[in-house]
Order: C-alpha cells, then sequence, then structure tokens
C-alpha cells in the first residue's frame, strides 16, 4: 500500500425513501434522506434490513456528525486511519487533523510550532523535510498534519481547519485515538497526549471522547492488512460503533452529545490475532478502582532509576461519580472495553472540601496566621 492510501473499508449505500408519522416517538418528515449503515457483521445493507426492523434503520439518519478525529500516535498511525475509515463508512462527515510525529505522553501540553517540518520529517517518512507545519494527505483533502502537540492540534483544528471544512458548521464531537496503548486511571489520564486532546476539546465546549487500545505496536497506515481481525480495524469499528451509540436518538441541531465540561475515556483491551479476544463488550466503569501510579526504585544491576506500577490510595480512593461501578484497568485488562465518563471540573466534591475550607478560614484574607490577639 503506497503512503497516503487509505485502507479499503466496505462503501456505505444509500437510499431515498418516502415515509411519515411517528417512530419511537420521532416525528419523520414527508421525506427523509436515510444512510444505510453496513451491518457491524457482514457489513452488509441487505443482511443489515433482514436483521433489524425498519424503524432501527429509519433512526439512523439521525447519526450522521461533524467529527474531528485527532489523536497523539500522529496522523499517520494505523489506528486513526482505519478509524477515519470506519466513521465515514458509517455516514458521518469527519475531518482528520493529527500531530505531525509521534507526540505519545504530552498530556495537555500545549506547544504551537515555530518552525516547518524538520528532519526527520513526518511520523513513517509521512511528510518530507522542510514542508509547511500544516498540510493535508495529497490523495485526501479531509486528512490533515499539524506539527504541534495533541491538546495544540485540536485547538489548532478547532480554530483554523474547521472553519475551512464545515464552514458555519458546529463540530459535533471530537474523537481522540484509538491510542497505541491502555490509558487507564487518573495518572495517565494526566500524561496521554491522546486524553489531553480530549479534555482541551470539552474545555472549549465541544464534547470529546478520548479511545486507548490495548495494542501498543507503533504502526503505519500503511501496514494495515485490510482485514478484520486486524487490530487497528478492530478498534477502528469498535469506535464507530460508540459513536453510533452516543449519537442515539440524539438530534444535534438542538442538543449537545454530551453535557458542558464532560468526556468520556475509553479503554480496549488486547484483541487480534494472537489473542481470545475479539468483540469487547462495552462496560460501565470509573477512573479509580484498581489504578496505578509509577513508583520508583534503583535497579542493583544498572544503579539507574526504574519504575514500577503501584496500586495507591491516593489514586484509588472514590470521591465523585458511582463509587459501586468497577475501575476501568482491571476491566480492560480482561477482554471487556471500559467506559468511564470524567469531568474537567477538578473542584474536590462539597461535602470533602468543606471542612477543610472552614479549618483554613482563619487564615483567609490574610497573608498569615494571627500570632497574638489583634494581629491581622
Amino acid at each position: 500500500m503506497a503512503p497516503g492510501e487509505s485502507v479499503p473499508v466496505p462503501s456505505v449505500q444509500y437510499t431515498r425513501v418516502t415515509i411519515t408519522g411517528h417512530v419511537h416517538g420521532h416525528q419523520l418528515a414527508p421525506t427523509t434522506d436515510i444512510i444505510a449503515i453496513p451491518d457491524p457483521v457482514s457489513h452488509n445493507y441487505e443482511t443489515m434490513i433482514r436483521r433489524h426492523p425498519p424503524e432501527a434503520m429509519l433512526l439512523t439518519s439521525t447519526l450522521a456528525l461533524n467529527i474531528l478525529l485527532t489523536n497523539d500516535d500522529s496522523w499517520a498511525s494505523a489506528n486513526i486511519r482505519a478509524t477515519y475509515s470506519a466513521l465515514k463508512a458509517d455516514g458521518h462527515d469527519v475531518l482528520l487533523v493529527g500531530p505531525a510525529v509521534q507526540q505519545s505522553g504530552k498530556g495537555g501540553t500545549f506547544v504551537l510550532p515555530t518552525t516547518n517540518i524538520t528532519a526527520p520529517g513526518g511520523e513513517f517518512g509521512s511528510i518530507p523535510v522542510g514542508a509547511p507545519f500544516f498540510g493535508n494527505d495529497v490523495n485526501d483533502p479531509n486528512i490533515f498534519y499539524f506539527n504541534g502537540t495533541p491538546a495544540a492540534t485540536a485547538i489548532f483544528g478547532l480554530d483554523i481547519v474547521v472553519p475551512m471544512h464545515f464552514g458555519k458548521e458546529s463540530v459535533d464531537l471530537v474523537v481522540s485515538g484509538p491510542n497505541e496503548g491502555q490509558n487507564n486511571g487518573p495518572f495517565l489520564y494526566t500524561l496521554s497526549g491522546t486524553i489531553g486532546a480530549a479534555y482541551a476539546s470539552v474545555e472549549r465546549g465541544i464534547p470529546a471522547i478520548a479511545l486507548s487500545a490495548g495494542n501498543s505496536t507503533h504502526r503505519s497506515f500503511t501496514t494495515n492488512t485490510g482485514k478484520a481481525d486486524d487490530p487497528a480495524n478492530i478498534a477502528g469499528r469498535l469506535t464507530a460503533n460508540f459513536v453510533v451509540a452516543l449519537a442515539h436518538g440524539i438530534n444535534t441541531k438542538k442538543d449537545r452529545l454530551l453535557p458542558l465540561g464532560v468526556g468520556i475515556g475509553i479503554n480496549f483491551p488486547t484483541f487480534g490475532p494472537g489473542s481470545n479476544c475479539s468483540a469487547p463488550p462495552f462496560t460501565l466503569t470509573r477512573m479509580t478502582g484498581g489504578a496505578t501510579v509509577d513508583k520508583v526504585s534503583i535497579n542493583p544491576a544498572t544503579g539507574f532509576p526504574i519504575s514500577t506500577d503501584l496500586v495507591a490510595p491516593g489514586l484509588n480512593t472514590p470521591l465523585n461519580g458511582l463509587t459501586k461501578l468497577p475501575g476501568e484497568t482491571p476491566t480492560s485488562a480482561g477482554c471487556k472495553t471500559a467506559v468511564s465518563v470524567f469531568a474537567v471540573d477538578y473542584d474536590a466534591p462539597i461535602q470533602v472540601a468543606a471542612p477543610i475550607q472552614s479549618r483554613l478560614h482563619p487564615i483567609f484574607g490574610k497573608t498569615q496566621l494571627p500570632d497574638k490577639p489583634g494581629h491581622a
């Protein structure tokens, strides 16, 4: 497969029908364009008609979204290109804006480019040295690179590229990933460039989801086998399936996909050839619970510091949300996909914060505690 080529995917089929009345409480226009989403198993339109009732097909017409797709593993990674193809196959209008080079572990770091592309060039040789800091795939005008960190790439996409592509229409959803490797727990939430791009978008007021896959091999989209069991294609299809579920029953002309300040983190398990997992069900989870943070020790053989995972109490004390939910770390260690809803409001819950605020009351409005009566 040559650089710039898209991974082959089943084509979307369209049909136009005349319908009237209501479907599950939804008022239907006299004439409606229906996007026929390929069946997730066979990718065949006719099979889906047989397998699902007509009502399900009619409701899919509300699911076409304006999507900004980004990541931290670069615009040329296998996962992002397979996800681009899967989302496009479902009828969404997708704009891909990814980092020019690998940017893993950047968290929410915001760095804009000050030069054009420097040596050794774009990831996997995808961009020549000296090329502009921003450009698009010669074979697809909807695929762009940007020479910045993931958070900066997402915001550049929203502010500069989105108006070029969507005009005055808004973005319904930012999809970040799927990352090459999981990002479970609050510690990696702060470190992950994939999640950083998502929470930067949430902070800007755009619904966003961040997806991370257990398969951690860093690979070019040109290595995609085109087979259904290629890990990149599994990740892409699962991502597209989740987007369908997220948008189901939502009219984005009237309502948001997620409330302001809220995003979703998703962690896929390891799947594909060599694994017993190929269809991990989505499972509601929380970020804490079995989550790990780094612990540093000295390697006696080398004398240099090394890090190991530590399940620490500070990381796993539930303060918010549904505390009885399973943790995303142990959930995605098996053949399940962990789905955690997060918020960018980092204030502590009132029942936790209030006693601390009360105890600190004497210092507020002053620069130090009074050391004797009458001292301000």
